[in-house]
């Protein structure tokens, strides 16, 4: 067994510890932008392939209090790495992050443990040189308040990158931020969505995704699947039998993306392709003064621009206005509008329900929550 760590954006812990959970595993801790979790070897893969709001699953190896250099040395040599890493294994401390802590110099950190871990295999394999020329074992380190978490990133490449955006617009939303605004709302396959600021496309194909049970990761690479004194490797092909055996071929649903700008649709048309799920969105040039939808009971799940260059102030309000007047038209639709804008409520003519902030990268954003009435004959 192994203390999985998964990283999420902060505001979002919730939603993170519900899906590691369906995935039928212990939760040991959730704080602030993670969640840490028990799991076996195939937990590792598992979370990798299916979780489609973590950042990232790291592998615990060791936790300590450490207020010098000196002390970090020797206790991060004192860990058992070599249970870890084998004798050929390329290392690196590839991140090093620090709060409230007296050592707080990421580049002296990543220094000083480096060479510790070398010390300590060289010790463990009994050798005085470690060629590292296998494979990859990068090495992400936390430091909260004195207390030292060293982990090995079994992932690579963060899980928002699930591979079917190759290109994006300006200024695109997250992929697996888009999932977890999702999940926070009631949408599901047969429902109605639009994100009239879809541009390349992130909701809507997140949401087919989701209506279609196809996981997240099923599609790329991930560091862990070369680790196979680890992990052994036919996990990896048992988790994509698992993954391809859950799509629903046959889901339905009425996604729809538009934007103004016909050429960024272009490439939302694409990533919808490589996502597989071209079937299941319909993406449109259209302004967002000229939302509608001839159903009822539907969702506006958006993502609009915050207006963060000068430039763009002028027309911001008058955009979110446009939002607004489309709710007035769209009576029964509920909507989920995701935005730094500190005028949103203001520009839309009508408070939400419930706004939760959300670190959207280093910018603060809330979702602001406008439920609709609940479809006729619905508990």
């Amino acid at each position: 067994m192994f203390e999985l760590i998964t990283p999420c954006h902060f505001g979002l812990e919730s939603v993170l510890k519900k899906e590691i959970a369906g995935l039928g595993y212990d939760i040991k801790e959730v704080s602030d932008g993670r969640v840490t979790f028990y799991g076996d070897e195939e937990a590792i893969a598992r979370a990798n392939i299916f979780l489609r709001t973590a950042e990232r699953v790291l592998i615990k190896v060791c936790e300590f209090k450490a207020v010098s250099f000196d002390e970090l040395f020797e206790k991060t040599k004192a860990a058992d790495w070599s249970r870890f890493i084998p004798k050929d294994g390329r290392f690196w401390v590839k991140k090093a992050s620090s709060v409230k802590s007296k050592l707080f110099s990421p580049s002296d950190i990543q220094r000083v443990m480096k060479k510790a871990i070398v010390e300590s295999l060289k010790t463990a394999y009994k050798t005085e040189f470690l060629n590292e020329t296998g494979n990859d074992y990068p090495i992400r380190v936390f430091i909260n308040k004195d207390t030292v978490t060293a982990s090995l990133d079994s992932t690579g490449d963060s899980l928002h990158k699930r591979g079917y955006r190759k290109q994006a617009g300006p200024a695109p939303i997250a992929e697996n931020l888009a999932a977890a605004i999702l999940m926070l709302t009631p949408f599901r396959e047969g429902r109605i969505l639009v994100d009239p600021f879809c541009g390349s496309g992130t909701f809507p194909i997140e949401a087919a995704m989701i209506a279609a049970n196809i996981a997240p990761g099923m599609n790329r690479d991930f560091t862990a699947q070369d680790w196979t004194g680890l992990i052994r490797r036919k996990i990896w092909y048992e988790c994509i039998d698992e993954a391809n055996d859950l799509i629903n071929n046959t889901a339905s649903a009425d996604i729809q993306g538009y934007d103004i700008d016909g050429e960024v649709l272009k490439t939302a048309r694409q990533n919808a392709l490589l996502a597989g799920v071209e079937h299941m969105v319909h993406f449109q040039e259209r302004a967002v003064k000229d939302l509608s939808h001839h159903n009822k009971y539907g969702f506006i799940v958006t993502n609009p621009p915050y207006g963060e260059r000068l430039s763009e102030k002028e027309s911001l309000f008058k955009t979110y206005r446009e939002l607004g007047e489309s709710m007035e038209r769209l009576d029964t639709w509920s909507y989920y509008i995701i935005t730094s804008y500190e005028d949103c409520e203001r520009a839309v003519g009508k408070k939400a329900s419930k706004n939760r902030k959300i670190y959207n990268g280093m910018i603060r954003t809330y979702l602001y929550t406008y439920p609709g009435p609940k479809p006729a004959g619905k508990s």
